[in-house]
């Protein structure tokens, strides 16, 4: 199942991490991230409209990776995966909800910064970390430098990875997927530019085909 999930999302490049505020706004969301070339998604759950966007989103396009992010409790990991959520990623590494979603075999990316945290992945079998906040941390090049010692671990940055510095991110072979809001911005969303996501998503999803092959 774990093996599965990372080839999936690295198959992408790009996760699109999306905060929706108004259920209403799912369905076309997702079909703009379909057809613009990455059916995956990070909805946080930082939001009251989260778990049902979840379910929306999974009930009509079940082919598409939907996520949930932002998992700070043991509760929402139950909630969002009876929701619909296919993976797991929280903003750092919580044993007990790393534990618990191993446990119930299902797809989690903590947040890792320092090789401590790195080492307490390992320990468990995870071969994918989230790294959050990416560009705060150094990036690339600390991605770079962790993965040094931890050879068998990838990573999957969000947090300032936009357009301009998604090249340098995907060009490195320890970065699985790159976590990223720049397609699915607040405004956008709210505005109901659906088809101006569709496009900016097309554009990140050329790039991953540039770089990646």
């Amino acid at each position: 199942m774990f093996e599965k999930m990372n080839e999936q999302i690295s198959s992408y490049g790009v996760v699109p991490v999306v905060v929706l505020n108004d259920v209403k706004d799912a369905k076309p969301l997702a079909e703009a991230l379909v057809k613009g070339g990455l059916a995956v998604a990070e909805v946080t759950f930082r939001t009251e409209a989260a778990e049902e966007s979840i379910r929306i989103m999974s009930e009509a396009y079940p082919e598409m990776l939907v996520g949930a992010g932002t998992v700070l409790t043991t509760e929402q990991v139950d909630r969002a995966v009876k929701a619909g959520a296919k993976f797991i990623v929280s903003p750092g590494f919580d044993p007990e909800i790393v534990d618990y979603c191993i446990g119930k075999n299902i797809p989690v990316y903590p947040g890792t910064i320092t090789p401590s945290e790195v080492a307490q992945a390992v320990k468990r079998g995870l071969t994918v970390c989230k790294f959050f906040p990416a560009e705060q941390f150094g990036g690339v090049s600390t991605i770079k430098a962790l993965a040094a010692p931890y050879t068998m671990v990838k990573f999957m940055p969000t947090g300032g990875v936009n357009l301009k510095n998604l090249n340098e991110y995907l060009g490195c072979d320890k970065i699985a997927a790159c976590g990223g809001t720049w397609m699915v911005k607040g405004d956008l969303i709210k505005a109901g530019k659906f088809d101006e996501i569709q496009k900016i998503t097309a554009e990140a999803a050329a790039i991953v085909k540039e770089i990646r092959g």
